[in-house]
C-alpha cells in the first residue's frame, strides 16, 4: 500500500549481508530519503514509502517493514 503517511508505521530494513553499497537505491529515491554511508541510511521523515529503492536493489537487500 504505497504512498500513505509514513510516520512511525514503516521502517526500511537493510540486509547488510546482501547489500553491495552500490548506491543505486540512493540515486532512484524520488524524495532523497536515502544517503549512502557504509550502507544506505534512511530518513523516515522524507520517505513516502513508494518502494522504488526496494524494487531497484539488484540483490534484494532492502525491505520496507510495516508495523
Amino acid at each position: 500500500m504505497p504512498f500513505f503517511k509514513v510516520g512511525d508505521l514503516v521502517k526500511l530494513i537493510v540486509d547488510k549481508n546482501k547489500c553491495l553499497s552500490c548506491g543505486g537505491c540512493v540515486s532512484v529515491c524520488p524524495k532523497q530519503a536515502l544517503e549512502l554511508k557504509k550502507y544506505p541510511e534512511w530518513d523516515k521523515d522524507k520517505c513516502i514509502s513508494c518502494e522504488v529503492c526496494v524494487k531497484f536493489c539488484p540483490v534484494g537487500a532492502l525491505k520496507l517493514k510495516r508495523d
